[in-house]
């Protein structure tokens, strides 16, 4: 499966892992193994074997939890993961499904990676935040949750960033509060209302209000 010239291409989107550990192997060619491989028994072997040495082993662990079908099961998996995820392309590859029908348990497990000193065990809280409870199941004090993070880590910042570009995007009105009232590390502030000002889902009176708002 490998792709040289798409482990170059990886390497350089990914600082701070030698290019030596990218074996080059495209996404949607690990999405396919990930799927072919979580039928089988031995991949629980996979899984305990930790820290994997190449990228693209990490790539492939993160899919394979995002396609456990038991709660419980995947947290613990997760938990287990999360110590040894270096990177935000492999942080940000997880995304199990299971989490859509354990929304109440997933919240408090949420705060406690967000709550993580571990710049990617924290990114991942974030994410999840951002990922199910901006919808449907969205409440104004979820918004507290990445707020009161603060972390001079960058992808923890840009990741705050984007929740709360994609939360004005979603729930405008409460949203809003926390630029206007700069709630926000000064970088994440901005950061925020230029992810925001790019996105096809804020109207161009909103933009331009958020422009008004930079510090």
């Amino acid at each position: 499966m490998q792709d040289i010239s798409y482990g170059d291409f990886q390497a350089k989107l990914t600082p701070g892992i030698p290019r030596e550990l990218f074996i080059g192997v495209r996404v949607p060619e690990v999405r396919k193994l990930a799927k072919k491989l979580a039928k089988e028994s031995k991949v629980s072997k996979f899984l305990r074997d930790l820290p994997h040495k190449y990228y693209d082993e990490n790539m492939l662990h993160g899919l394979l939890l995002s396609e456990m079908k038991d709660y419980d099961a995947c947290i613990a998996a997760i938990d287990n993961f999360l110590p040894y995820v270096d990177n935000w392309a492999v942080c940000d590859i997880m995304s199990p499904k299971i989490f859509n029908k354990n929304k109440t348990a997933l919240l408090e497990k949420i705060k406690e990676w967000s709550g993580s000193e571990k710049t990617y065990t924290c990114r991942f809280g974030i994410e999840m935040l951002m990922s199910y409870f901006l919808d449907d199941d969205f409440r104004s004090e979820y918004l507290e949750i990445p707020a009161s993070v603060h972390s001079e880590e960058y992808y923890v910042q840009m990741v705050t960033a984007w929740f709360f570009a994609t939360a004005l995007a979603k729930q405008w009105d409460t949203t809003i509060k926390y630029i206007e009232d700069h709630r926000l590390d000064r970088r994440i502030h901005n950061k925020a209302i230029q992810k925001a000002r790019e996105s096809n889902r804020i109207t161009p009176k909103q933009k331009e209000y958020l422009k008004s708002l930079k510090r």
